[in-house]
């Protein structure tokens, strides 16, 4: 299987923003890509008003625009994510996984809220968005593949246990800030990938957008030994690899540390020693 990962410089204009998306998606298919990765908040990035003035629903015009990708090209398109209408209150910050038939196959509500200071600005995505409460998972083709979203990178225990439910890739789309990625982008893609000997599909945004976003850019593909297989240096455009599965087989047997997890121990309460 080949995977293509996507990086725009998504901002308020969905037009535009659609519009990019929609020519790289062509271009990566063309590529040969069967499965294109696209970033957080592709269809729209803004302000937490902005967001919510700009929430969908599953049938609104980015899904239902990356469905029809999916359909024209005879891929699977992971729609990054997008800000969904809830029923709940806020909405959610959602990923969508879609068929070559353009059947929504995984839905997923990012379970992490970026309410951090990074570079200067202060971040709080809990005010406007309200975090999910489950997994994700699909297959695509011979791959399982677990659904995240930018800010759950850095959380462990999820990839975990998507782990445990049998995934074999992860997808990452996000906004990573530059302030945190030149530091911990790579290296964090790269421990998933290594700890859990699986491939990492991350699609970055890149460059600036109002009120006050800086992404980071250099979207990645990561392979199950944590090497990078490509990646998008600068700019907007996509990156492709193809996903070798019989190398994932070669690294979890030769180096066994999957199947020498012992989980058990760590179900277990602490026992008071003395």
């Amino acid at each position: 299987m080949k995977a293509a990962v996507i990086q725009i410089n998504s901002g308020a204009d969905r037009a535009r923003n659609i519009e990019v998306a929609g020519s790289l998606v062509g271009a990566a298919a063309k590529d040969g890509a069967d499965f294109v990765v696209l970033p957080e908040k592709w269809a729209l990035l803004g302000d937490g008003n902005a967001l919510t003035e700009g929430a969908e629903t599953l049938d609104g015009e980015a899904v239902s625009t990356a469905r029809y990708w999916a359909v024209d090209h005879e891929l699977y398109v992971l729609a990054g994510s997008f800000t969904e209408i809830s029923g709940q209150g806020l909405p959610t910050n959602t990923s969508v996984l879609i068929a070559p038939t353009g059947q929504i196959m995984a839905r997923y509500e990012k379970l992490h809220m970026f309410d951090v200071e990074a570079g200067g600005v202060r971040y709080r995505e809990s005010d406007h968005e309200r975090a999910g409460e489950g997994l994700a998972l699909a297959d695509v083709g011979e791959l399982v593949v677990g659904l995240t979203v930018c800010y759950d990178l850095r959380f462990p225990e999820l990839f975990r246990a998507l782990l445990d439910r049998g995934a074999t890739a992860f997808t990452v789309p996000s906004a990573f800030t530059s302030a945190t990625g030149r530091d911990h982008w790579e290296p964090l893609l790269r421990a998933r990938a290594i700890e859990n000997q699986a491939f990492v599909l991350a699609a970055n945004q890149v460059g600036t957008a109002d009120p006050s976003y800086d992404s980071w850019g250099h979207s990645m593909i990561v392979g199950p030994w944590g090497d990078v297989l490509a990646e998008v240096s600068e700019g907007e455009g996509f990156a492709a690899a193809e996903l070798d599965l019989a190398r994932q087989a070669e690294v979890r047997t030769k180096l066994p540390a999957v199947e020498h997890r012992r989980p058990e121990i760590f179900n277990q309460g602490v026992a008071n020693g003395s």
